[in-house]
């Protein structure tokens, strides 16, 4: 048996690793392709939910945009109600208050014994007799008992109220009792006032 020859046996080395280096390499760029393809693969069956959260997104952000808008609104129109409110007010406490002080500073006759005359026939009406006690406050007290004469039965208390002007009629057997004093009539008159008053502010009721 002959011995083989060194150069024989390390090409058929080389030969031989030469062809592993080959497979391993093929082995490695054929993953290398079949990974890239599974992720562009994923890639491109991601792109539609991508797109669809994208949307939403951006959904989400226009009607959170929305609402916070329609707040300000919101908030700048109860601001603006508020602030007419005020000035309504305002404006009714100075017409009371120019009232009042003009009836506190009326004189007593003419056009005030006419009224104390048609408070007494209101009330009397209202009560459906003249047999009653009328009461009123010390500066009326003279106007009102010389208004009496006309209304059989009724007759003025000795006692005076706290009021700024007006009667209030009791029925003798004292069933009944109406309030015509000026100030009560103003306090029935308030929801007109204000009404009136709030029209002409555009403010309603």
């Amino acid at each position: 048996m002959g011995q083989r020859h060194p150069l024989a046996s390390n090409s058929a080395l080389e030969t031989t690793i030469d062809k592993i280096l080959n497979n391993t390499e093929k082995d490695i760029l054929s993953n290398i392709k079949t990974a890239l393809g599974e992720s562009q693969q994923k890639l491109e069956d991601s792109i539609p939910k991508l797109e669809s959260e994208y949307d939403k997104i951006i959904s989400d952000g226009k009607k959170e945009a929305d609402k916070i808008e329609k707040q300000i609104i919101g908030s700048s129109d109860i601001e603006a109600r508020n602030k007419q409110l005020t000035i309504l007010e305002e404006a009714v406490e100075k017409v009371f208050s120019k009232a009042l002080d003009e009836i506190a500073n009326t004189d007593r006759s003419g056009d005030y014994s006419n009224l104390i005359k048609t408070m007494l026939e209101e009330s009397t009406q209202i009560l459906g007799t003249t047999e009653i006690t009328v009461f009123t406050n010390a500066k009326d007290k003279d106007v009102v008992q010389s208004s009496l004469s006309s209304f059989s039965g009724a007759e003025l208390s000795p006692n005076t109220i706290d009021c700024l002007g007006g009667i209030i009629v009791k029925s003798k057997d004292g069933a009944m009792t109406f309030d015509n004093t000026i100030d009560a009539r103003i306090e029935r008159l308030k929801p007109l006032i204000r009404k009136d008053i709030a029209s002409k502010f555009g403010v309603g009721n």
